[in-house]
């Protein structure tokens, strides 16, 4: 066997690391800490809040260095809602811990120090993994836990990305942006609509107008179809 035939294993030559590249921020980052358990309210109103804070470099989120407070039911409400409307397997939340909810215990229940540390670690661990996985962070649902003060539950579920220029081709209550033909018909009925910056989701309150934007793009598709001939 000649020498050319033998797999060169030398090491390459590496550019020496300095003390920006050992310590300063990796290129891509994200970090959530749920830290500083706070017990609000009184009698049934009583809860336990915890803050989340988020510091990233990723692009797809508006705020690097954010920080909101949310209370367990927030927590669930976000396992809910990704279990809904994404594509990935949401890891478990902590256990509701029924048994401490009961009266007349000896100890202080939920409220319990130890317990409180344990469901704290516990939220932290599954927010790192739910917000560390690409398709989640796509999610409008996760982008408003980690960054918007309060929770509007009524909110409209999508991605974060902008829609494309589009009309319409669905039947259903929402429907979605596709194509590149904007019709008079499609402009009224957007113009009456209250659409959310970056909203890919359109609320369609009347069927007739969705029919006439599908009746106005004929005449486009036949001339499309024309031409390729």
């Amino acid at each position: 066997m000649t020498d050319s035939a033998v797999a060169d294993t030398r090491r390459l030559n590496s550019k020496p690391q300095d003390l920006t590249d050992a310590y300063g921020p990796p290129s891509n980052f994200l970090e959530i800490d749920v830290f500083d358990p706070q017990i609000v309210g009184v009698g049934r109103n009583r809860h336990t809040t915890y803050g989340v804070r988020m510091r990233t470099n990723l692009p797809i989120f508006k705020l690097k260095d954010s920080c909101v407070r949310r209370r367990y039911s927030d927590f669930e409400w976000l396992k809910i809602e990704l279990e809904r409307d994404s594509k990935i397997v949401v890891p478990p939340l902590p256990g509701k811990a029924l048994k401490r909810q009961l009266p007349f215990r000896g100890d202080e229940g939920l409220f319990n120090p130890i317990f409180i540390e344990e469901r704290r670690s516990g939220l932290e661990q599954f927010i790192n993994r739910i917000a560390g996985h690409p398709l989640a962070q796509n999610e409008r649902c996760l982008h408003m836990f980690l960054q918007d003060e309060g929770i509007d539950r009524n909110y409209i579920p999508g991605k974060t990305a902008a829609p494309a220029p589009c009309t319409f081709i669905s039947t259903s209550r929402h429907c979605k942006a596709a194509g590149n033909v904007r019709t008079d018909e499609y402009r009224r009925c957007r113009k009456n609509t209250t659409i959310a910056p970056g909203q890919d989701l359109i609320e369609i309150h009347c069927i007739k107008h969705l029919m006439l934007c599908l009746y106005s793009a004929i005449p486009h598709i036949i001339c499309t179809l024309f031409l390729i001939q």
